[in-house]
């Protein structure tokens, strides 16, 4: 791989946490009400646009997993999804509800292309939302008073700059390959591992086959320890899975290795877990990636933990990738003003918060979105997102 290829989208972020905001939260917030008024009249619509932009806080779905969960073609729901966003951009537009100002002051109509592009970028790559960049840029430009032509015009940029590293990423095994991980990088995301005792099971020789396997959003490049080319949704996926590749500890490792069932609310569902690695000490490890700024998400919460329960019935150690220094463990411990921590604990003590009261609860404060995180794991709050809930569990 080129050393610009995930270089590009990073754009200087050296760790996810330095492009974590409110701000985004409050877009995703906007967004939800948005569809959730859609949905009032038309309910397909409402799980159609939280699931393709990815509103939960879980990655943005393929068009084709969309196309199998509404029994249509890949072609047909990219129809479906076009008319819905097209809907919602009319209806905010006529109402003026709820108020978009948040994009406004985002994406100004008198940016340049270039600084438009680049702040797209950062919050793609720090989203985790690589698969449907290009529909989240154009519904945020056009909501932000971008005119038509203008919004696709710079949302094709967007989508030009994640096609071409995707494609530089397939580089062929007889030519050599410039390494621009140091050597090294892989030992501090071990360290974060949760182990447990018993001889682990082996790896699967394949990956899990599932129907949007082959879906053309995803990115591909040739790994040398599988020995074969690898399919990722995501630079923050294809920045694990490099480290993998190069790492002098991991013998060998397998995406999507195994199926993982998990309940949410009473609601059965499953998924798939980035990849397990065999290290050449002889453990294996299940690995999945959640972005920084998803990782305390309840949605997530459900998945991480049945995948960790997964994990270790097969003897395997567990491990969430978060983009950042600050994994699972750290952020258990992370400190966070004691002020700040009571009012939020007092606060919830007498009930859920939603967005609104959220913020006022936090003014005066300097509360993060890391500091957040952080609480919710440690108290183990419930934090839905679209809408924007925290509740005391």
């Amino acid at each position: 791989m080129t050393t610009n290829r995930i270089e590009e989208l990073r754009a200087g972020l050296d760790d996810l946490r330095e492009g974590l905001s409110f701000t985004s939260e409050q877009m995703t917030e906007t967004l939800a009400l948005m569809v959730a008024d859609q949905a009032a009249d038309r309910p397909r619509d409402g799980e159609l646009l939280t699931r393709r932009l990815g509103l939960q806080g879980l990655r943005p779905e393929t068009l084709t997993l969309l196309g199998a969960r509404f029994e249509v073609s890949r072609d047909r729901v990219r129809q479906l999804y076009t008319r819905a966003a097209g809907q919602l951009l009319r209806r905010v537009q006529a109402t003026g509800y709820p108020d978009p100002a948040v994009f406004a002051e985002r994406y100004p109509v008198d940016a340049g292309d270039r600084a438009l592009v680049r702040t797209l970028l950062l919050e793609t790559y720090v989203g985790d939302t690589d698969i449907a960049a290009q529909d989240l840029a154009y519904l945020k430009l056009r909501l932000a008073g971008h005119a038509l032509m203008d919004a696709k015009r710079v949302a094709g940029f967007v989508y030009q700059r994640i096609a071409g590293w995707q494609q530089r990423g397939r580089w062929h095994p007889d030519r050599p390959r410039a390494t621009d991980i140091p050597a090294g990088q892989l030992l501090p995301l071990l360290r974060r591992a949760m182990w447990t005792d018993g001889a682990p099971q082996q790896l699967p020789t394949t990956p899990i086959a599932t129907v949007d396997a082959g879906d053309d959003a995803r990115g591909h490049m040739f790994a040398e320890k599988p020995g074969r080319e690898i399919t990722f949704d995501t630079a923050l996926q294809a920045r694990l899975l490099r480290l993998l590749d190069e790492g002098e500890q991991v013998e060998s490792f397998v995406e999507r290795p195994v199926v993982v069932d998990f309940d949410l609310d009473g609601e059965p569902d499953s998924y798939c877990p980035a990849v397990a690695a065999r290290l050449t000490d002889g453990r294996a490890l299940l690995i999945d990636v959640v972005a920084l700024g998803h990782v305390g998400a309840a949605v997530n919460r459900a998945r991480l933990e049945a995948a960790r329960a997964e994990a270790h019935s097969r003897g395997w150690g567990w491990l969430v990738f978060t983009g950042s220094h600050l994994g699972e463990p750290d952020l258990l411990r992370y400190r966070v003003p004691a002020r700040t921590e009571n009012i939020l604990r007092n606060r919830l003590a007498e009930g859920p918060i939603g967005w609104t009261e959220f913020q006022r609860c936090i003014s005066g404060t300097d509360l993060d979105p890391v500091e957040l995180t952080a609480l919710v794991l440690r108290h183990r709050w419930r934090w839905d997102r679209a809408p924007f809930r925290l509740t005391a569990e």
